[in-house]
């Protein structure tokens, strides 16, 4: 189904409005004019009332020559005469009339005596000005209510022609207001559009209202991100096929070296465990890209178990402990010697510790410590691993877990990983309902504390 466009729907608007505006603004003139109509008419009723009745006292009632000529006179404006004689008899030349000064109480009005009423006869509406003229004497005034069909006629030309008027100039000012917003709106458009085909370098203008002004922005501001976004992943696949590299020539170079004959003899077995613990960096690598990337997806499996904490953690420092002996590193290790439960996944948070530990052995110098420890807390435990490295500056530790943040600032003077390691870390633990935070350690170098609820990760999502 076709939308109308945005030009049409304003004019349209704009044309109703206005159409609406007239015909309220004629309703309400019809009204005053009216009024004001009959407003008149009775005040010029009053006049030639008090006219007649003072003529009709100075020559007499039986005068019928006056009356005669009053009453001729008041024709000629439309307006009947009625004569209430002394003994009570109505004389008047339309019947109407004299219905009318009937109803509105003529025999009643006497002396100095005045009245005013408004009476319907035969569907008219009549004004109907009562003057006294003597003892028993009066006279009436009558004439229809100046509805005036003229003026109602002029009135609806006037009506037509101005809402004619009113149409055109909302035709014009809708055409051009729509102009503009769709102006706008189309280069936002047009922007948004280029930018689903790949460019990223163009910008909507800020232009318009300020409603339309904030849907540019919004689009330049979304541009900014996925230009910001796109040149980080670049950077992140360039660091990772940069690591896959490295591994792949080394086997690739011993295979050959073994397949040409150059290692023969004693040399085979060491070459065949270089080969090997290549490959297995290789799947390595390939397991934490595998992870990382299944990390927000529903499929993304946790086994959840009271675990142990302190025996997982001492599990762990038999293990770094020779790593760190043999890379030179004092290791220590802090813990409780009772029991610290919680419900985790102990295969992802050996694989947490494993992946920070592997962090602070890499970048640690010889002779410096490597601290894992382990607190309880009154809503679960604190794990930490603490290195006398070199350590982060305030701004590195805010990036810390971003993906490959750290790998590109540091790649030329510090030996590293894929950059992955940390913001795998970091999606582990927040899967498993902890928080993990990095800053600098009482050992000189950087801290990494894991705080898990003792309940697991469904009881930290309610």
């Amino acid at each position: 189904m076709r939308r109308a466009s945005l030009a049409v729907r304003i004019t349209a608007l704009c044309l109703g409005v206005a159409a609406i505006a007239v015909l309220v603004a004629a309703g309400v003139a019809a009204r005053l004019v009216n009024n004001a109509a009959r407003e008149v008419s009775r005040q010029s009723l009053a006049d030639q009332a008090d006219v007649v009745a003072g003529q009709i006292a100075d020559t007499g009632p039986g005068s019928r020559t006056g009356l005669r000529k009053v009453t001729e006179v008041l024709r000629g404006q439309g307006v009947d005469t009625v004569l209430l004689r002394g003994n009570g008899e109505l004389l008047g030349a339309s019947t109407d009339a004299v219905r009318a000064a009937r109803q509105a109480g003529l025999p009643s009005v006497t002396g100095d005596e005045s009245a005013f009423k408004a009476v319907q006869v035969n569907g008219r509406t009549l004004l109907v000005e009562l003057r006294g003229t003597g003892t028993k004497t009066g006279v009436a005034l009558v004439r229809e209510v100046e509805t005036a069909k003229g003026t109602e006629r002029t009135l609806f030309r006037n009506v037509l022609f101005s809402l004619a008027i009113g149409l055109g100039i909302a035709a014009v000012a809708g055409l051009l207001l729509a102009r503009v917003l769709s102006r706008s709106l189309r280069r936002t458009a047009g922007v948004a559009g280029e930018m689903s085909r790949g460019r990223r370098d163009l910008r909507a203008p800020v232009e318009g209202p300020r409603e339309v002004a904030e849907v540019a922005t919004a689009v330049n501001t979304l541009a900014t991100a996925l230009q910001y976004s796109e040149s980080r992943q670049r950077e992140f696949l360039l660091s990772v096929s940069h690591e896959l590299r490295t591994p792949l020539t080394a086997v690739r170079g011993f295979a050959e070296s073994l397949a040409d004959g150059v290692v023969t003899g004693d040399e085979v077995p060491a070459t065949g465990r270089t080969i090997e613990q290549e490959a297995n960096r290789l799947d390595r690598l390939v397991s934490d890209l595998l992870d990382l990337a299944r990390l927000g997806a529903d499929d993304f499996r946790l086994d959840i178990a009271n675990v142990d904490l302190t025996a997982l953690v001492e599990d762990s420092a038999r293990v770094w402990q020779a790593r760190a002996e043999t890379a030179g590193l004092r290791f220590e290790l802090s813990t409780v010697e009772f029991p610290v439960v919680v419900a985790t996944d102990p295969r992802r948070l050996r694989q947490v510790v494993d992946g920070l530990a592997e962090n602070a052995v890499r970048v640690s110098p010889s002779g410096a410590p490597l601290v894992l420890s382990l607190a309880p807390t009154q809503t679960g435990a604190v794990l930490q691993v603490r290195d006398g490295g070199p350590g982060l500056s305030e701004q590195d530790y805010a990036v810390a877990f971003q993906r490959g943040a750290l790998h590109e600032r540091y790649r030329a003077s510090r030996p590293g990983g894929t950059g992955i390691g940390l913001a795998l870390v970091h999606g582990l633990v927040t899967r498993l309902g902890g928080t993990i935070t990095a800053g600098p350690a009482p050992e000189g170098g950087a801290c990494f504390t894991i705080t898990l609820p003792r309940e697991g990760p469904a009881a930290a999502g309610r």
